[in-house]
C-alpha cells in the first residue's frame, strides 16, 4: 500500500543459484542511471517529502534539530576514520588534531603549540573555504615526523574517494601535489612518513587503463613518494605475499625511531589480517604474520613489535617480537594474556604497555611494563568508551574517554607519569548528565545472554507507557560503546529511551562474539536483536505500540531482517542506507569486501542462509508490516541506493497496514563527511518520523 498511489512497474527475473530458482519483480530498479529509475525515485523523495512536512511536529523538531547541532559548541578529533586514529597528531614539537565548530559545515584541521592550551589553535587546512558548498571532507591527515608537512586526504559528496593534499603546517599553503585515488569507500587508505620526513609510503587504486574497468575499485597498492621528485616516478612497493590481492585493504604505519614500516593488510572486510614489516633504510618488506595468526592488531614499540593475538585466546593475548629483519609471529613471547575480559586495542612507550579492554560494550584501561610485569587498571568512569588510543612519539599516550551523557575529553600519560585530561574538551551548552545509565541483559533464543545499555530520564516509570527507541549493529567485530552524541538529545528531552544492544557479531566479548554472529551464524544477530526488544517490553519499559527500532547499514540490514521476521515488535521501523538483497550484494565492489564477513551466494550453504533472511526476499505479501522509513545515498561506496529503493518497493506492494512505508534518496554517499546542514536534514526526518508513528506529541525544549 503507498500514500500517493505510485506505480512502480514489476518484471519479474528469475536467478537459479545451486539449483533453487529465485524470482523478484523489482532488479530494474538497480539501474540508477535509467529515465524510469530516476523518475520513480524523484516520485518516491516527493512522497517522502509531502509526508514528513506535512507532520505536525516538523517544523518544531527542525528548529529544535539546529539548536543543538549548530550551538556554540567545540568537538576535537573524529574523522580520520581511514587509518583508525582520530586523534591529535604530532607534527615535530607542535600537534594536528581536527576541530569541528558549528555552524561550519565540516571540521577543519587546526595546530597548536601544546594540547593544554587552545587558545593559539590555528587553522592549517579548513574544507569549508576549499569548498563553500560544504560537501568536501578531511578523510585523514598524517602529519610529517619534522612538523613541516602534513599529508590530507580530501573527498567531496560522500563519495570517500580520496585525493591527497600536503600543506605547509606554518603557512597552511598547499604544497604543488596531488595524488588521486588514495583513499576509497571500498579499501580505505593510509599514509606513512619516512623518518626523516623526505617522502611517504602511501595507498592508491588502480588509474584507467592500469585494470579493467570493473577493477578499478579493487587491487589497492601501497606506493612510495619521495619529496621533490614528480609523480611519475613513484615507485610501487606492495608487500607479499597478499592473502587477497583484489579484496586488500592497507593500514601502513611508521615506528617513532624511523626505522621500520608496517603494513596490516585486511583480506576484505571480514577481521583476517596479515602483518607486513620492512626496514625504511632499503631492504624489502617480510611477513611477520599470516591469517592463521589471527593477529587484528599491531604496534611498534621500542625495538620491538606488539601483536594483539587471537589465535588461542578468544579473548586475545598480547605477543612481543624483538625486531630484527626475518623475525616472525613464531619467535614471539606472550606478554599479557587475557582472561575474562577481551583486549581490543594497544599502544605502546618506550617503557609501558597500554592496553584497551572492552567488557561487553564499556570500556577499561589498563597498563603495564614492556614484558607484562606490573600489570595495573587505570581509573576511568563507569560505562564509558575510551577511543582512538595511541601514541605522541615515543614516551606518550593519547586517548579519549567519553559515555552517553559526558562529552569526550582527551588525556594524555607521559611515561612514569599519572594520565591527565588535556584542555581537548568537547564544549557544549547542553547538558546531559542528569539522564541515567543502566546495564541488562537479555536472553536470546539459544540461552546467550545479550548485554544492552539504557539510558532514561530520572525516574522514568515502568508501565510500558515509555517510548522506546532501540538501536543495534552486530557485525565486523565492531563494538557498540557507550558514545556521547548529543543529537541523541532530541529523543531524551521527549522522555524517551534509549537502549543500545551490543550483539554477536560484534566486538564485545571478543572472536568468539563475533564469530556467532557472521557468515552462516548471522540469525544470531536477529534472534539477540528481537529479544532485546522483547526484554524492554518485559520489564515494563516499552510497549510495542510504543518501540521504534533504528540502525545503519549492517545495522540497517538489521533493521530489514527484524521488520521481516517479526512484523509485530515495533510500531516504527528506520533502516538507514541499508543492505537488503542478500543474494545480489557481492555484486557491487564494496559487496565483494563484506562478503568475507556475510557470506557469498558462490558458497551453497552460505547461499542458503543468506537467502533464508535477506530482507528484501522475505517480505510476504497481505503481512501488515511496520512503518518504516528506508534512506540511501546515489553516490554510496559502501552500500548501493538499490538496496533501500528495491525494499521499499516490495514492502509497498506487500503490506496489508495503512502505516506509511517511506524512501528518502539524497545525493550524497554513506553519510561519512555529510556536511551540518544535511545532518540537520536527516535528524528532523528521522526524529519526526519516529515521534509521528509512536504518537508523541512533541514538546518544544
Amino acid at each position: 500500500m503507498t500514500l500517493l498511489g505510485i506505480d512502480t512497474p514489476r518484471v519479474t527475473v528469475s536467478t537459479t543459484y545451486h539449483g533453487v530458482t529465485v524470482t523478484e519483480d523489482y532488479r530494474w530498479l538497480e539501474d540508477a542511471t535509467s529515465e524510469e529509475t530516476k523518475a520513480w525515485t524523484a516520485a518516491q523523495n516527493a512522497q517522502t517529502r509531502a509526508f514528513l512536512d506535512s507532520r505536525p511536529s516538523y517544523a518544531a523538531v527542525r528548529r529544535r534539530a539546529e539548536e543543538i547541532a549548530k550551538a556554540e559548541s567545540v568537538s576535537w578529533g573524529r574523522g580520520s576514520y581511514g587509518l583508525g586514529f582520530e586523534g591529535p597528531r604530532r607534527a615535530g614539537a607542535a600537534y594536528v588534531v581536527l576541530r569541528h565548530e558549528p555552524p561550519k559545515q565540516q571540521p577543519v584541521l587546526v595546530a597548536l603549540a601544546d594540547l593544554d592550551d587552545v587558545s593559539g589553535a590555528r587553522v592549517v587546512v579548513d574544507p569549508n573555504s576549499i569548498d563553500e558548498t560544504g560537501v568536501t571532507t578531511i578523510d585523514w591527515f598524517v602529519p610529517s615526523p619534522d612538523g613541516e608537512l602534513v599529508a590530507v586526504s580530501l573527498s567531496s559528496h560522500g563519495s570517500e574517494e580520496g585525493t591527497l593534499h600536503l600543506y605547509s603546517i606554518a603557512s597552511g599553503e598547499a604544497v604543488d601535489i596531488s595524488i588521486p585515488r588514495v583513499q576509497g569507500g571500498t579499501a580505505g587508505g593510509s599514509l606513512a612518513w619516512a623518518g626523516d620526513s623526505s617522502g611517504f609510503w602511501y595507498t592508491r587504486g588502480p588509474a584507467p587503463g592500469e585494470r579493467r574497468p570493473e577493477d578499478l575499485a579493487f587491487f589497492q597498492e601501497v606506493w612510495h613518494h619521495a619529496l621533490g621528485e614528480p609523480l611519475d616516478r613513484d615507485r610501487c612497493d606492495q608487500p607479499g605475499p597478499l592473502a587477497d590481492p583484489r579484496i586488500v585493504e592497507h593500514f601502513l604505519e611508521a615506528s617513532s625511531d624511523g626505522r621500520w614500516v608496517m603494513d596490516r593488510t585486511q583480506k576484505g572486510d571480514g577481521g583476517e589480517w596479515q602483518v607486513f614489516v620492512r626496514p625504511q633504510d632499503g631492504g624489502h618488506w617480510w611477513q611477520v604474520a599470516d591469517i592463521s595468526d589471527r593477529c587484528i592488531w599491531a604496534v611498534f614499540g621500542r625495538d620491538a613489535l606488539y601483536l594483539l593475538s587471537r589465535a588461542r585466546s578468544p579473548r586475545g593475548e598480547v605477543l612481543r617480537l624483538a625486531l630484527s629483519h626475518g623475525a616472525t609471529v613464531a619467535e614471539t613471547e606472550c606478554v599479557v594474556s587475557a582472561a575474562e575480559i577481551t583486549i581490543e586495542g594497544l599502544a605502546a612507550t618506550e617503557s609501558r604497555l597500554w592496553l584497551l579492554d572492552v567488557d561487553g560494550g564499556p570500556s577499561g584501561l589498563r597498563v603495564c611494563d614492556p614484558d607484562g610485569a606490573n600489570l595495573t587498571g587505570v581509573d576511568v568512569p563507569p560505562v564509558c568508551a575510551i577511543e582512538s588510543l595511541g601514541t605522541l612519539g615515543a614516551r606518550e599516550v593519547v586517548y579519549a574517554i567519553e559515555s552517553f551523557t559526558r562529552p569526550r575529553v582527551w588525556w594524555r600519560a607521559a611515561d612514569g607519569a599519572q594520565p591527565q585530561p588535556t584542555a581537548l574538551a568537547d564544549m557544549t551548552p547542553f547538558d546531559l548528565s542528569r539522564y541515567e545509565v543502566r546495564r541488562e541483559f537479555a536472553t536470546s533464543a539459544d540461552g546467550a545472554q545479550v548485554p544492552m545499555t539504557l539510558v532514561t530520564a530520572p525516574g522514568a516509570r515502568r508501565d510500558g507507557s515509555a517510548a522506546a527507541l532501540l538501536t543495534g549493529y552486530g557485525g565486523f567485530g565492531v563494538s557498540l560503546k557507550p558514545r556521547f552524541d548529543l543529537t541523541r538529545l532530541l529523543w531524551l528531552e521527549q522522555d524517551g529511551v534509549l537502549a543500545v544492544a551490543n550483539l554477536r557479531g560484534g566486538g564485545e566479548y571478543g572472536e568468539e562474539w563475533h564469530r556467532t554472529g557472521r557468515l552462516t551464524a548471522k540469525q544470531h544477530v536477529f534472534d539477540d536483536f528481537a529479544a532485546c526488544a522483547r526484554r524492554l517490553i518485559d520489564l515494563g519499559v516499552t510497549s510495542t505500540e510504543r518501540l521504534a527500532i533504528i540502525g545503519g547499514s549492517n545495522g540497517g540490514l538489521l533493521m530489514g531482517a527484524t521488520l521481516t521476521q517479526h512484523p509485530e515488535l515495533a510500531r516504527a521501523v528506520v533502516a538507514l542506507v541499508p543492505v537488503m538483497d542478500m543474494l545480489r550484494a557481492e555484486l557491487h565492489p564494496n559487496g565483494t569486501f563484506v562478503a568475507e564477513e556475510l557470506g557469498t551466494v558462490q558458497d551453497p550453504e552460505q547461499f542458503e542462509a543468506l537467502l533464508a533472511y535477506s530482507p528484501y526476499h522475505n517480505v510476504r505479501d497481505g503481512i501488515a508490516y511496520p512503518a518504516t522509513l528506508l534512506t540511501g545515498g546515489e553516490f554510496d561506496p559502501r552500500v548501493d541506493a538499490y538496496h533501500p529503493k528495491k525494499m521499499a518497493a516490495r514492502l509497498q506492494a506487500a503490506t496489508a497496514a495503512s502505516q506509511p512505508i517511506l524512501l528518502r534518496i539524497e545525493s550524497g554517499g554513506h553519510g561519512i563527511g555529510s556536511p551540518l546542514d544535511e545532518t540537520i536534514t536527516k535528524l528532523t526526518d528521522t526524529y519526526t518520523f519516529i515521534f509521528d508513528q509512536l504518537g508523541i506529541g512533541y514538546r518544544p525544549a
